[in-house]
């Protein structure tokens, strides 16, 4: 799998196409993943202004500093045929971009545009109404193609690797900052470029779903919630969620993290094109409400993931979006006793044509260490 199959060149004008049908006269992408999803440049985000300026109609080109010229040169942007636009230290590039564009109505901006860029544009361009390209560019990164699925499925195999080697690290005595930074070598060592997060919550600790890390002592009989995660080389992101004890966990653990289990399959198996995102969601849901957890179940069950960790779709109430082929999503499930513990399972999964494909294979049962 290369640059070229994950970005490929046709990209571009599948992006004019959708820009010119949203009445949008040109999309202004900053870096970012927006910037990095149409044109493979992963581009520093600097002060000074980098923008791929892709008008409805007409040729696109990229805005760069001239010291980063030999870079966006390098970058697989490279590949589309770009005209490079090189701006010098005293030069305006907002003004540069603003006389090339002439009079337009309506322009989108990147997703992750700073505000400082986003305002400076808002000057250039003072009769142009400011919109997200993310309404523009989110049908496209949706629908994930062959090669970004294949992307995903190897961004999964490393994560699950480390999963694996998580029982090396997990013991009475030690902190959770301590495991963390074993969790976040294997990490690395698995191929990822980088560890993007690294969740150890244990005991009281894992009712707290984004807990990150701290130096509480692991104390013998607690569950403890690893959600880890990071990208690879080639900017697709991992996620999942296991949940281990470090020796016999309370009863009432035990108890509500068999629904979990079965809320967690549930949900997996209610995918398949054609059914709702928020259909999912009820999926892992009813399951949870039946057995007496519903309050403690306080999250959704799930959120899209590509190129970012999190984008659409959201597999939640309220999103009637039917799945599609090619989309890759969440599926986390989680039980949350404040003041003594919790539980969490997360497999990232792609609809196919016929139903679902997980793409985290190790075990979703409770791992005693």
């Amino acid at each position: 799998m290369t640059s070229t199959d994950l970005y490929p060149v046709s990209r571009l004008a599948a992006v004019q196409e959708a820009t010119a049908k949203a009445g949008i006269d040109a999309l202004l992408l900053t870096p970012g993943p927006d910037l990095r999803y149409v044109s493979g440049y992963e581009a520093k985000p600097l002060e000074r202004l980098t923008c791929l300026v892709v008008p409805a109609s007409g040729d696109a080109y990229m805005l760069v500093p001239r010291l980063e010229l030999p870079a966006a040169q390098a970058s697989p942007a490279a590949r589309l045929g770009l005209e490079f636009v090189a701006w010098d230290e005293t030069d305006d590039p907002y003004a540069i971009a603003a006389a090339r564009l002439g009079k337009v109505a309506k322009v989108g901006l990147a997703d992750r545009m700073w505000a400082m860029a986003s305002l400076r544009f808002r000057a250039a361009l003072p009769g142009a109404e400011q919109v997200l390209a993310g309404s523009v560019l989110r049908e496209l990164r949706m629908r994930k193609s062959p090669a970004e699925v294949a992307a995903l499925r190897e961004a999964g195999q490393a994560i699950d690797s480390v999963h694996r080697q998580v029982p090396e690290f997990l013991r009475a005595g030690r902190t959770e900052r301590e495991v963390a930074r074993d969790i976040a070598e294997a990490i690395l060592a698995s191929g990822h470029a980088a560890a993007d997060f690294v969740i150890v919550a244990s005991g009281p600790n894992g009712a707290s779903p984004h807990h990150d890390v701290s130096d509480r002592v692991i104390q013998a009989g607690e569950p403890v919630v690893i959600d880890i995660g990071g990208h690879l080389p080639n900017g697709y992101c991992s996620d999942s969620t296991r949940t281990y004890s470090v020796g016999e966990p309370p009863a009432e653990f035990t108890a509500y993290y068999e629904v979990l289990h079965r809320a967690q399959v549930a949900s997996c198996e209610a995918v398949r094109p054609g059914v709702s995102c928020e259909s999912v969601d009820a999926a892992a849901r009813d399951v949870i409400a039946e057995a007496g957890y519903g309050d403690h179940f306080i999250h959704r069950t799930g959120h899209g993931i590509g190129i970012e960790g999190h984008e659409d779709p959201y597999i939640v109430a309220g999103n009637g979006e039917p799945l599609e082929p090619g989309f890759a999503f969440s599926i986390e499930p989680g039980i949350y006793l404040a003041g003594r513990h919790g539980a969490r399972i997360e497999d990232i999964v792609v609809c196919t044509e016929d139903g679902v494909e997980r793409l985290n294979t190790t075990t979703r049962e409770l791992v005693i260490v």
